[in-house]
């Protein structure tokens, strides 16, 4: 019985230490990869949002 129980406590201590890796590792990704290109597209969309507004103002009779 000891034996189980010591077994189960280190699966599960495993098991939780494996998750919290996965899941730094997925945050980690997230803010290094994902969140630049995210702030490059918003910029690119925002100029893009400029440069119509102006060509329509600019064109106007």
């Amino acid at each position: 019985m000891l034996i189980m129980k010591s077994f189960t406590k280190g699966f599960l201590t495993g098991t939780l230490a494996a998750v919290a890796a996965v899941a730094s590792g997925a945050l980690t990704f997230h803010k290094k990869v994902i969140e630049p290109i995210e702030q490059e597209e918003a910029k690119l969309d925002e100029n893009q949002r400029k440069a119509t507004r102006k060509n329509r103002s600019a064109h106007q009779f």
